[in-house]
C-alpha cells in the first residue's frame, strides 16, 4: 500500500508538469487545484472518452524510469483498478477516480443555502449542516466570522457526531447568522438564520387611579415580545373594542385606552392582554370614579430630583413647581452633618454633585466628590437618610439592579492618578450597607448593561483603563475578573459602551486618536466575547433604546447623528445618518404616543439653546426653540455632559434639561415646551423617581 500511495503521488506530480493550469486557477485553494488535476488526468487516460477507464487504457500510461524519483515497489497504473474499483465492474468512473485520489466531493442543495430556524427563548435548538459529500472533512461553525468549534462556550458546547451545532438554552443574544462549511472548503457554506421568539411581557400604568367625574383618564399598556405582541383591552371581562365611541378610544395601536370624560359607570378593572405566536401576558389597571378623588394622598413618586448648587430640589412636572427643597444647611438624618457643609465661616459654599442613581424608587444614591462620600436620599420621607464614606473623589455611580449593589468609581484626585472601584451592597435596604473594595487597579470607566422588560437579570459587567486597549469582563456577583477582550488590533482604547440584548452586541466607543478625528466604534459579540470589527463608519457615543432595538450615536464634537436598528434576525442595519450642527451634548429616549413600540429622541445641542426632536422610525426632525442658553463656563472635571437630557421612564411624558440658572420641562406627548423653573443653578445631576 505504501508503493500504491507513492504511485498516485507520482501520477499527480507528472500531471502537474504536463497540464498547465488555466489562467487564474493558481489563485484557487489547494483542494480545488487537486480536483482540477485529477479531472485532467482522468481525461488524458480516458482515450475513447466514454467516461470509464478500462485496464487497457490504464496500461497505456507507461511510467518512464527517468520520471521516477522513488521505488514504487512494483506498482503500476493498472493497480488503480485493483484497489479502487468499488463496484467491481472492471472500469473506473470519475467518481471512483476522485475517491482513489481522495478528492473531497461536497454538495449543498440550492434550497439549503439559507436555512431559517425559529426557536422560543429558553429552549434548546440544534443546527445541522447540509453540506454533504464523500470524504467530507469536519464541519466548521462560525458566527460573525468567528469560529465557534474551539471556544469552549458555556451555551454552545456540543458539536455532536454529525457536526451539528447545539445551543443549550437560547436567549435573544443568540439570534443572528451562523455559517457552516467543511474544513478547508470555505467557498461552499450554508447560512443558518436563528430567529428567537419571546413571549409577551407587559406593564400597565397606572396600576390604580381615582378620578372625579368629568375629567379625562388614560390607561396605558406597554408590551414587548418577538414577534411584536397584539394588544386587546377588557373592561370587567368584556372586550372594550365593542364599546368604542367618542368617549372611549384606543390610541397608539391599542397601547393606550383613553376616556374623554369619565362617568361613574367607567369604574372597573381594565385588563390589558398582549398576545403573540408564543405566549400571552396580562395585567390589570383599575379605575375608580369618586367625587373627592383629588383629595387623596399626594404621591411622592413621579418627580424629578435635581441636585443643584443650592441643595436638592424636587420638581413635580405636572404642576411645574418645586415640591420640596432640601437646602445645603439641612441635616443628614443619621449623622446630623449638613448636606453641604460650609468650608469657612459665613462663606457661601455651593453643593458639588457628580452622579446619582435611583435604587428601586426607594432611595437615591448621589456622589459628593469633594467630600469623598455618597449620600442616601429616602424618597418616601424626602430626606437625606445617611452618608457613606468612600474613596476620595467619587465621580461615577451605577446601580446593578440584578444584585442590588451600587458601583462607585473614585478618581483619588482630579488627575485620576489613584482610581478605585468600590461596591455598596444591599443598596435597597437603605441602611447597614457594606462597602466592598474591588481588586481592580487603574480603572478609568465601567459599564453594567441595563435591564428591561425582557432581560431582567444581568450577570456580567465591564471595566476599562484609560491607557489599555482592552475591556475586562467581570462577574457581577463575585466581582472576579473572568476574561480580557483585547482591542489592540483595532488600536482602540475604550471610552464608553452600550449594549443590546438583540443579537448580543456591545458597542464600544474608542477614544479619539487626535483632536481632528471622530471617536469611532467597535462591535463585540457577547456570545463569543470577540471583536467583530468596526461598526461601519459610525462614530460618537452609543445610546440604546430601552427595548434594545435602536442605537443612536452622537457626540458633542461631531456634527453626525447615526441611527441604527436591530432586525428580528439579529442584524444591525443603518436607518440613516443626520448632520446636526452643533454636536449633541446628551439625549434621551421618549416612547411614542402615536405608535406602539416606537421611540423618539430629544437631544440637547452642545452650544445652542434649542432641543432636537427626532422620530426614530421615520427620521422626521424638529426643533424646540425659545429655551435659554445652556450652562456655560468650565464644567466640573467629574461632570458628565455639559447639558444633560433626562426622561421620565417607561410611561413618563416629561423631559428635563438645565439652562444657566433654570430648568426647562418638555411635554413629550405634545412635543412642546411645558415650562421653565427659575432660580436653579448647576442642576446637571438629575434623577427621575417613578410611582412608588
Amino acid at each position: 500500500m505504501a508503493g500504491y500511495a507513492r504511485l498516485k503521488n507520482v501520477l499527480l506530480a507528472l500531471q502537474t508538469r504536463l497540464q498547465a493550469l488555466p489562467e487564474g486557477d493558481s489563485r484557487q485553494d489547494p483542494a480545488s487545484q487537486k480536483r482540477l488535476l485529477v479531472e485532467s488526468l482522468f481525461r488524458d487516460l480516458d482515450a475513447d472518452g466514454n467516461g470509464h477507464l478500462s485496464s487497457s487504457e490504464l496500461a497505456q500510461h507507461v511510467l518512464k524510469k527517468q520520471d521516477l524519483d522513488e521505488d514504487l515497489l512494483g506498482c503500476s497504473p493498472g493497480d488503480l483498478l485493483r484497489f479502487d474499483d468499488y463496484n467491481s465492474d472492471s472500469s473506473l468512473t470519475l467518481r471512483e477516480f476522485y475517491m482513489a485520489f481522495q478528492v473531497v466531493q461536497l454538495s449543498l442543495a440550492p434550497e439549503d443555502r439559507v436555512s431559517v430556524t425559529t426557536v422560543t427563548v429558553g429552549l434548546s435548538t440544534v443546527l445541522t449542516c447540509a453540506v454533504r459529500g464523500d470524504l467530507r472533512p469536519p464541519i466548521v461553525w462560525k458566527r460573525n466570522g468567528l469560529t465557534l468549534n474551539f471556544l469552549d462556550l458555556e451555551d454552545i458546547n456540543d458539536f455532536g457526531e454529525d457536526d451539528s451545532l447545539y445551543i443549550t438554552k437560547v436567549t435573544t443574544i443568540h439570534m443572528g447568522n451562523y455559517t457552516c462549511h467543511a474544513s478547508g472548503h470555505e467557498q461552499l457554506f450554508q447560512t443558518h438564520v436563528l430567529q428567537v421568539n419571546v413571549p409577551p411581557v407587559i406593564r400597565v400604568y397606572p396600576e390604580s387611579q381615582a378620578q372625579e367625574p368629568g375629567v379625562a383618564a388614560s390607561l396605558r399598556c406597554h408590551a414587548e415580545g418577538i414577534p411584536m405582541p397584539r394588544i386587546t383591552w377588557l373592561k370587567n371581562g368584556v372586550d372594550v373594542s365593542t364599546q368604542m365611541s367618542k368617549q372611549l378610544s384606543l390610541l397608539a395601536n391599542g397601547s393606550e385606552l383613553h376616556i374623554g370624560s369619565v362617568r361613574y359607570e367607567d369604574t372597573g378593572a381594565y385588563t390589558c392582554i398582549a398576545k403573540n405566536e408564543v405566549g400571552v401576558d396580562e395585567d390589570i389597571s383599575s379605575l375608580f370614579i369618586e367625587d373627592s378623588a383629588r383629595k387623596t394622598r399626594l404621591s411622592v413618586g413621579n418627580m424629578f430630583y435635581v441636585f443643584s448648587d443650592d441643595g436638592i430640589i424636587v420638581i413635580h412636572p405636572v404642576d411645574c413647581e418645586i415640591q420640596r427643597h432640601l437646602k445645603p444647611t439641612e441635616k443628614i438624618f443619621m449623622s446630623y452633618e449638613e448636606i453641604c457643609p460650609q468650608r469657612e465661616q459665613n462663606a457661601t459654599q455651593p453643593c458639588q454633585w457628580a452622579s446619582a442613581v435611583n435604587v428601586r424608587n426607594r432611595y437615591i444614591y448621589v456622589a459628593q466628590p469633594a467630600l469623598s462620600r455618597v449620600l442616601v436620599v429616602d424618597i418616601q420621607a424626602q430626606k437625606v437618610l445617611q452618608s457613606i464614606g468612600v474613596d476620595p473623589l467619587p465621580a461615577k455611580l451605577s446601580y446593578d439592579k440584578s444584585h442590588d449593589q451600587v458601583w462607585v468609581l473614585s478618581w483619588g484626585d482630579v488627575q485620576k492618578s489613584q482610581p478605585s472601584l468600590q461596591v455598596i451592597t444591599e443598596a435597597s435596604a437603605g441602611q447597614a450597607q457594606h462597602v466592598i473594595r474591588t481588586p481592580f487597579a487603574g480603572v478609568d470607566g465601567f459599564f453594567i448593561p441595563p435591564t428591561n422588560l425582557i432581560i431582567n437579570h444581568i450577570r456580567f459587567g465591564f471595566i476599562f483603563n484609560k491607557s489599555d486597549p482592552a475591556v475586562h469582563k467581570v462577574d457581577l456577583e463575585t466581582l472576579m475578573l473572568l476574561k480580557t477582550i483585547g482591542l489592540h488590533h483595532h488600536g482602540c482604547v475604550p471610552q464608553d459602551m452600550a449594549h443590546t440584548h438583540l443579537g448580543g452586541y456591545f458597542f464600544i466607543q474608542c477614544r479619539q486618536d487626535s483632536p481632528t478625528s471622530a471617536a469611532r466604534q467597535l462591535l463585540v459579540d457577547s456570545v463569543t466575547d470577540s471583536v467583530v470589527g468596526p461598526n461601519g463608519d459610525v462614530t460618537g457615543t452609543p445610546h440604546t433604546s430601552p427595548d434594545g432595538r435602536f442605537i443612536v450615536s452622537a457626540a458633542a464634537d461631531s456634527p453626525w447623528l447615526h441611527v441604527q436598528e436591530i432586525t428580528v434576525r439579529g442584524e444591525i442595519q443603518t436607518l440613516y445618518d443626520l448632520q446636526i450642527n452643533p454636536g449633541i451634548s446628551d439625549l434621551a429616549f421618549q416612547r411614542s404616543f402615536t405608535e406602539s413600540n416606537q421611540y423618539n429622541i430629544y437631544a440637547a445641542l452642545h452650544t445652542e439653546p434649542d432641543l432636537l426632536f427626532l422620530e426614530l422610525s421615520t427620521g422626521k426632525v424638529g426643533m424646540l426653540k425659545n429655551l435659554k442658553e445652556p450652562p456655560t463656563g468650565p464644567a466640573q472635571p467629574w461632570g458628565g455632559a455639559r447639558r444633560i437630557m433626562r426622561d421620565s421612564g417607561l410611561f413618563g411624558q416629561y423631559l428635563l434639561t438645565p439652562a444657566q440658572e433654570s430648568l426647562f420641562l418638555i411635554n413629550g406627548r405634545q412635543n412642546t415646551l411645558r415650562c421653565e423653573v427659575s432660580g436653579i443653578k448647576g442642576g446637571t445631576t438629575v434623577v427621575w423617581v417613578g410611582e412608588v
